[in-house]
This record gives structure tokens, C-alpha cells and sequence, in this order.
């Protein structure tokens, strides 16, 4: 894997070293941006591959790469189209500038896969550029990079270049494209005996013109989509040489630890500073907002010093703050009448009133942490004109212009070295310890490497919102629900706008979320608003099919009769679980099934609880439909590992609130589930055909229910709050 240097790329279709580089979004609007002169400024503009004379493809990836691996998932979509040498494929990290803001994803979460007719997708495609600039977007989230980035920009970019190639072949030889084929990185004119490889037609089909919408392939003619290739960072994180943004070593940089105040909104006031400053190797002290910082030779020394400190927390008004205060609070706010509708269908005061046999049931999940394995980190040098951040963030374009406000420049004068991430989940994308860094780097005059310890880490997150909520549902003769309610606590991160709503067929309909403040800070966490919701409303409805006295699985199979795609992925994972085959004693099967992305996944766990309540996950199989699985073992990694972080928030995952701070400190306190601990998993791809979805995310939501589930199955105890660790199982 390559980082984007200054030196060999100009934008939307010009010459490189003899070599074509295209640029894309191809939309003649933004084709009317790009210049022949290398030195123009407006000359790079979305250049997603290059092509050099020796035949060699570059693909530049404007995601950042935090082991989901869409650095080999995007080149192999665009290397798919192009009918490309696969042995000849690399890529390179785009950089954080406009012209790389990503306005796919904008397209993607707004429009989705819409076709739309040149004139407006001419009009519309550079609008979203231009917006995805101004606000900084070049995020890594949501799962969006295959289903936005690789079906919109980079399948199309692959298939416009060899559109250009065959173009300048048929140019070239005198005879038409049609009777042209492509692949392995050649083209050939069969009848003519001629052929030619794209490093040698570079030049020429560079400056052809470039096709606005491009003909895609048909996931028949794929080669490459969905076969699974070796990702390009895994030989680097094998062999030691990869590098994090906590590797980063610049000449002449100090250290910085630091110390939030532990009351949020309050800030620190020290007494001690002469002697702590002078400490050995301690260079500086510095006030941020809402913490200190000390600055040192190295981390350890200022880390030492850093503990040393005699601090006082003053200002700030929730010193008294408990968690049992917010859950008391949010539990009322859900049975209030008030709130905003998702979905309001049908009569449900009617059905309710109409009904004999109604099932109300109130959930809880908490706060929970990021707990990344790599603590946050940021390098930063400030000089007089220039600004250069090195550090693994989700938004490198929203981390520049954070940068450039804390440097007091414009973001044209900072650059950001993006790194690997050692794990993001959410907590990467917001830009504080960024704007900590730059602004310790400016007032100290050299280059500081900030390390927040882990403790500082889990104190001091954006944590996944707590959510209360309360449910209710009617129920007719044979046992199915005919209305379905559920109110829910909604602190500002409910999202996706589809997370709160069920996937089954229930003819009345009322979901609402009820505004609360949250007093603590929050973020998006991995799968957001579905890692809430999915534990509710699957819950819920293994809830009422007790009830109803019929099986989960059975029961979910019939609310789920009119959609098939949904049906084939709980089907399946039921019959790969082997559910309703005999269990040893004291075991037991749970299942639930969540859409989420652009993907469907099923999960069933099988479980024991031993007589003094501990819980053990043995297996999970799972089941996802993402429509076309570009890199079948990434997909397989990515539900692995949307499974156990899952898993760890079910279990363990709870931060706490008492006299206004978070409670938990490191990993003594804040467990993870350990490899001993973790269960056999078995993943099963359904290649539907439809739409892309994500697979980053969707693996997580599914399982704290499945387990919760089968915990019922054994103990007859129905878990309603998480963590399942606070509950007394023996």
C-alpha cells in the first residue's frame, strides 16, 4: 500500500510521465474543472486510477484503512471494470483535499442507486462535490466505502478507462471498438492479430474523451467481484512494518500526555506546577479546554509528571450526575406522549383497545466505550506557514480543517499524513485530539506527539448513547401481532433514520423517539442506531412469540412471509445452527435477525449458563445477504468481527456515571471478550444479486439479542437491560 505524493498525479484525464490518469466523477460539469497543464491548480480532480507506461495500475482510495479492508475491496471493483492484471493492481491513500472530498457517499446516503439521466446527474454530481468539499467529507463509516465509493465511483471509473483504452486502440488501428476485447490489462484485435497493453495505449486514451455514465458490467461477466483476493495491508501488519499513527517518529518531537477533568464540562486547576515542572525531561505544561497537558522528552517522563500533579476539578454543573439519574429521567421521557413519529401506521389505539391478550415490556442498553486496541494519538508540527499532521483518522479531509482553526491558517497550508487506524469504530471521525495536538504544537514551538492514555481513552469518549425504551403489542387469536408500539429515548445519535423501525409485517404501526438530553458526551459507535434497536425489537419479539406458544424461529418466519430476501437469511442460519436439533444439557439456541446497511444478517447463538451464572457463548452461526460479496474473506473477517465486538458490549460493555464521571478506567473494568473466550463462528454469504450492502457493521447489532434469547431459553429469565454481566443468572 502507497500513501498520495505531490509528484505524479493531475486531475481528470492528462498525461503522466507518459502515462494516462483519469479523473472521475464524470460528469462533464467536472470534466470542464481539469486542465492540460500540470501546473494548474484545478488540474487534480477526483483522480481515482492511473495508468503508467509499464503497464502498472494505481488506484487512489479515498478511505482510510482501519482493517474492514476497502483498500483492496475499492481497486478490485475498479480493477473488475477495467478488466485489469490483478498482479498489477496497487493503490495509494487519496489526500486530504477538496478535490478528494468523497461526494459518493453524499450521493449514496441521499439518492442511492438511482439512475438518473445525464443532465441531471451532470447537475446533481458536482453540486455534491462541491457540498462534500465545503463540509469535509471523506469519512470511513457507515459501512459505506463498497456500497458508495466502489459501486458509484470506482466501478465506473474502471469501466470509463477501458472504454478510453478501447478508444484509443480503435484509433489506433483503424478499425471499430467493437470489435475490440479487453482483459488482463491488453487489448486485442483478434481479426488483425494486434494487440496492445494499456501502458502502451496510456498516452493515446488519455486523451480521449471520457464517458459521463459508463456501461457497468453485469455481475455475471465479474472476474474479479467476488472472488477473495490477499488485502494489501495485511503483509505489512504481519511483518512487523505498517504504520499506525502511534508509530509516527518526526525529527526533533517531544511527547505530550494528558489529563482531562473527570466532570464533564468542568475543567482542572493545578497547584503544584513548579514542581512538576521541574521533573526530569518535562519541557512545558499547558492548559487546554477542559484539560493539561505536560510535555516531555519522552511519554513516559510526561506521563510520570503528568500523575504527579496535584489537581483540582472546579466549574461545571454535573458533579451530582449518576447513572441511575439518567436512566430515571429516560425511562420516564419514554412513556411520554410526546415525541417524533418514524413511523405512524394504521390504527395502534384501536387494535391495542380491540385486544385481549396485549405484551408490554421496557428495555435499557448504557453508555458504551469506543475502546479501540490503539489509544488515540495525533503528531503535529506548527510552523509559521504550515501545519503537518500525521495520525490514523476516519475523516482526514474534517481532521485538516480542524487543524487549520487550532493552527490558525488556512487549510490549504496543513497537510494530513493519515495512517493505519488501529481500530476506529466511530471514535476516529470526531477531530479533539487533533485540535489538542495543533494547538499543544503551536504554543510549545516544535513537533508533539500526543498520547492519551487508556484510561484517558475510556474516561473521555464519545460514547454510544444510552437508550430506554417501552414497547407494547397487541396480539389476535392465533398469536400475531396486530399492532406494535415502541417508544424510545433519542439524545441526538439516531441513525441510520431506519434503525428504530421493525422489519415485519405488523398492519399498525406506531415508533416514535422521545428528545433527551444526554449530559454525557456521545458519538457514533459501531452500527449506531441499530446496536440499540436491534436488542429491543428482537427482544420483543421472541417476547411475544413466548406469548404466542409458537417457536422464535417459526414465529419471525411468519411475520416475515412477503419478504423472501429476508426470509432466505433467517432460513438459512436456522438450518446451518441446526435449530431444533437436540443440545447437551444446559445449552440452548437464541436467535434474531437485523437489516442494516444495505445487508441483511441473521445470527443464531447457542449458549450455556452455568449454576453460578456464568454465561457462555459456544457458537454462532451467521447468515449475511450483502448482494454481492466483493471479497468474500473480508466479508467473513468483517462479521467475525462485528460478532465479537458485539459480544463484548452484551456481555461486559457498561460505563458508568457516579458524581459526574465515567467509573471505568482500563480494561480490568471495561472487559473484552478474550480469544478464550470468544465462540466458534461460522459466517455463510447468500449472494442475492441486489443492491451492495455493507458488511463493516452488520454483523454487530444481531447478537446481543441472539444471546439475551437463548439466556431465556435456559434460565427462563428475560433479559431487558444490558449488560448481561449485571444480571444474576444462578
Amino acid at each position: 500500500m502507497g500513501k498520495f505524493t505531490r509528484r505524479a498525479f493531475m486531475a481528470t484525464g492528462g498525461l503522466v510521465g507518459g502515462g494516462l490518469a483519469l479523473g472521475f466523477a464524470f460528469a462533464p460539469n467536472r470534466l470542464t474543472i481539469y486542465t492540460a497543464d500540470p501546473d494548474s491548480a484545478d488540474a487534480q480532480l477526483n483522480t481515482w486510477v492511473m495508468i503508467t507506461p509499464d503497464n502498472k495500475v494505481v488506484v487512489t482510495v479515498p478511505h482510510a484503512e482501519m482493517g474492514q479492508g476497502s483498500q483492496t475491496g475499492l481497486p478490485m471493483m475498479l480493477a473488475d471494470e477495467l478488466d485489469a492484471d490483478w498482479s498489477t493492481v496497487s493503490m495509494v491513500q487519496a489526500p486530504a483535499t477538496e478535490i478528494y472530498a468523497n461526494s459518493d457517499l453524499a450521493r449514496g446516503f441521499v439518492l442511492g442507486d438511482v439512475s438518473l439521466p445525464n443532465s441531471i446527474f451532470r447537475l446533481l454530481d458536482y453540486s455534491l462535490f462541491k457540498l462534500s468539499g465545503m463540509i469535509g467529507v471523506q469519512n470511513t463509516g457507515g459501512s459505506s466505502a463498497v456500497r458508495y465509493t466502489g459501486n458509484m465511483a470506482m466501478r465506473s471509473a474502471g469501466a470509463a478507462a477501458k472504454h478510453m483504452l478501447l478508444q484509443a486502440a480503435a484509433t489506433r488501428w483503424g478499425v471499430s471498438a467493437s470489435s475490440l476485447t479487453a482483459s488482463e490489462s491488453v487489448v486485442t484485435h483478434a481479426a488483425s492479430n494486434q494487440s496492445a497493453t494499456y501502458g502502451e495505449l496510456a498516452s493515446e486514451a488519455a486523451l480521449m474523451e471520457v464517458p459521463l455514465q459508463p456501461t457497468l458490467k453485469s455481475p455475471d461477466q465479474f472476474t474479479l467481484i467476488g472472488t477473495s483476493q490477499p488485502r494489501f495491508d495485511i503483509p505489512s501488519k504481519v511483518d512487523g512494518s505498517a504504520e499506525y499513527g502511534i508509530d509516527v517518529e518526526v525529527p526533533g518531537m517531544l511527547y505530550a500526555a494528558i489529563k482531562h477533568a473527570p466532570v464533564f464540562g468542568s475543567k482542572y486547576q493545578a497547584t503544584n506546577l513548579s514542581e512538576v515542572r521541574a521533573s526530569r525531561g518535562v519541557m512545558d505544561i499547558v492548559e487546554l479546554d477542559g484539560a493539561i497537558a505536560v510535555v516531555a522528552d519522552n511519554f513516559w517522563r510526561a506521563k510520570i509528571a503528568l500523575d504527579m500533579m496535584e489537581l483540582q476539578c472546579i466549574g461545571g454543573d454535573r458533579q451530582s450526575m449518576t447513572s441511575a439519574q439518567i436512566y430515571d429521567r429516560y425511562a420516564e421521557a419514554a412513556l411520554s406522549e410526546d415525541g417524533s413519529y418514524d413511523a405512524d401506521i394504521g390504527d395502534t389505539a384501536a387494535a391495542l383497545a380491540q385486544s385481549d391478550r396485549i405484551v408490554k415490556a421496557s428495555y435499557r442498553v448504557p453508555f458504551l466505550a469506543h475502546a479501540a486496541m490503539e489509544p488515540l494519538n495525533c503528531t503535529a508540527s506548527v510552523t509559521k506557514d504550515r501545519c503537518d499532521v500525521w495520525v490514523g483518522h476516519q475523516n482526514p479531509l474534517g481532521a485538516r480543517a480542524a487543524a487549520a482553526v487550532a493552527a490558525g491558517m488556512d487549510a490549504d497550508n496543513v497537510t494530513i499524513h493519515n495512517r493505519m487506524l488501529g481500530g476506529g469504530f466511530g471514535r476516529r471521525t470526531p477531530t479533539d485530539f487533533v485540535t489538542q495536538a495543533v494547538t499543544l504544537s503551536r504554543q510549545v514551538g516544535a513537533p508533539i506527539k500526543l498520547i492519551w492514555s487508556r484510561e484517558e481513552d475510556i474516561q473521555h469518549d464519545m460514547y454510544r448513547p444510552a437508550v430506554a425504551n417501552h414497547m407494547s403489542a397487541a396480539l389476535d387469536a392465533d398469536g400475531m401481532p396486530t399492532a406494535w408500539t415502541n417508544s424510545y429515548t433519542n439524545s441526538g445519535q439516531n441513525e441510520p433514520a431506519e434503525s428504530p423501525l421493525t422489519q415485519y409485517a405488523i398492519p399498525n404501526q406506531s415508533i416514535k423517539g422521545v428528545d433527551v438530553d444526554s449530559a454525557v458526551p456521545i458519538g457514533a459507535w459501531r452500527s449506531v442506531g441499530h446496536t440499540q434497536h436491534s436488542f429491543f425489537n428482537e427482544s420483543f419479539v421472541d417476547e411475544l412469540a413466548v406469548e404466542a406458544g409458537i417457536d422464535p424461529y417459526q414465529y419471525r418466519r411468519k411475520l416475515l412471509a412477503d419478504m423472501p430476501r429476508h426470509r432466505k437469511v433467517l432460513d438459512v442460519a436456522a438450518q446451518k445452527a441446526g435449530w431444533g436439533e437436540p443440545l447437551p444439557a444446559g445449552r440452548a439456541r437464541g436467535i434474531a435477525i437485523e437489516q442494516s446497511f444495505g445487508s441483511i444478517v441473521a445470527e443464531v447463538a447457542e449458549v450455556s449458563v452455568s449454576d453460578d451464572g456464568d454465561v457462555t457463548v459456544h457458537k454462532v452461526t451467521a447468515v449475511i445477504d450483502c448482494g454481492t460479496a466483493v471479497n468474500p474473506d473480508s466479508v467473513v473477517a468483517q462479521i467475525e468481527g462485528g460478532i465479537i465486538y458485539g459480544l463484548t458490549a452484551a456481555l461486559y460493555g457498561d460505563i458508568e456515571i457516579a458524581d459526574g464521571c465515567v467509573v471505568q478506567t482500563n480494561f480490568p473494568d471495561y472487559p473484552m471478550v478474550t480469544l478464550q473466550q470468544a465462540p466458534d463462528i461460522e459466517v455463510h454469504i447468500i449472494n442475492s444479486g441486489e443492491a451492495i450492502g455493507g458488511v463493516g457493521e452488520p454483523g454487530t447489532p444481531p447478537i446481543a439479542p441472539a444471546v439475551t434469547n437463548a439466556i431465556y431459553q435456559i434460565t427462563g429469565k428475560r433479559i431487558r437491560n444490558l449488560p448481561i454481566s449485571a444480571h444474576d443468572l444462578s
